[in-house]
């Protein structure tokens, strides 16, 4: 057994996020494709000699004192009867409030960063019951580090799936790699919070005039076409640009940069362009990069 170990956490984008009205446990359903893309965050977990107790060190942002990293070693603990402590260092290059999955992918790793250190050997459905107890989105990213039966702790294909429920249906589907993807930063933070009710408030809205809450073909449907006849649809999207107007700029700009499409990460505040060939990704980057910080993936 090894007394540390590094390993990636990559960014995600949605592409479509259709968002049903809340459940009574209070999750919304939603259908939607994930894709992981290249930007990653860095997490190196080291034993200590204390025991019950996990230390954070991140080194761009201030984490709360209970984070996605404490509560996924509480809960790994309490299945494993595990109490030796644990030292985390996180280099943090995916934003938080971003809509790209950081916190959940870092929790994901971390998770099996324990495992691989503790020798748990853990099963998929008891990873799938620890990401369940930390955050919707971890369950994706737990079946990317798990996909075709491997591990994949210490590295990371690309990977591709279409979610559903509260995001623990997660069906692995044919990534493509027929695109470039450039992720734009507006520079402003999103909380997931937020953005949520926001989309509540705009459930409620065509509700109460009649409307059809869930429009449109399923993001599966619409990811296997030609880009040029995406017709994604992210329930995020207006609401969130509507109140947070530098994403909206943001957006605008990155379509006429001459995205094929573009559309927001998630609940935000991320947007992505997706471009048929690397030397246009690069273009628009290069044009884009004047105002926003952005990732060419």
């Amino acid at each position: 057994m090894c007394d540390s170990i590094t390993v990636p956490a990559p960014a995600k984008i949605n592409l479509g996020l259709k968002v049903f009205p809340k459940r009574a446990d209070g999750y919304h359903d939603i259908q939607s494709v994930f894709q992981t893309v290249r930007l990653f965050d860095e997490i190196t977990v080291k034993l200590t000699n204390e025991k019950n107790t996990c230390i954070v060190d991140c080194d761009s942002l201030q984490l709360p004192e209970e984070n996605t990293f404490t509560t996924s070693y509480k809960a790994f603990c309490v299945l494993t009867g595990i109490d030796k402590g644990v030292h985390v260092s996180v280099k943090k290059r995916i934003p938080a409030g971003g809509g790209l999955g950081g916190g959940s992918s870092d929790a994901s790793s971390f998770i099996q960063s324990l495992d691989n250190l503790f020798g748990t050997q853990l099963d998929f459905s008891a990873l799938s019951e620890l990401a369940g107890k930390v955050g919707s989105d971890v369950f994706f990213f737990t079946h990317a580090l798990n996909a075709d039966g491997k591990k994949r702790f210490s590295h990371f294909e690309p990977y591709a799936a279409f979610v559903e429920g509260r995001g623990e249906k997660v069906r692995q589907i044919e990534c493509r790699n027929d695109f470039s993807v450039l992720l734009v930063l507006p520079g402003v933070s999103v909380s997931t919070k937020i953005a949520y009710g926001l989309v509540d408030r705009e459930l409620e809205k065509r509700q109460k005039e009649n409307c059809c809450v869930v429009q449109g073909e399923n993001p599966e449907t619409i990811y296997r076409k030609n880009i040029c006849d995406w017709n994604f649809v992210n329930d995020f999207t207006v609401p969130v640009a509507r109140e947070f107007s530098p994403v909206a700029d943001a957006l605008e700009k990155l379509k006429r940069s001459g995205a094929l499409f573009a559309d927001m990460s998630g609940s935000g505040s991320t947007v992505f362009g997706v471009f048929a060939r690397a030397e246009e990704a690069q273009k628009a980057k290069m044009l884009l990069e004047q105002d926003y910080v952005t990732v060419l993936s």
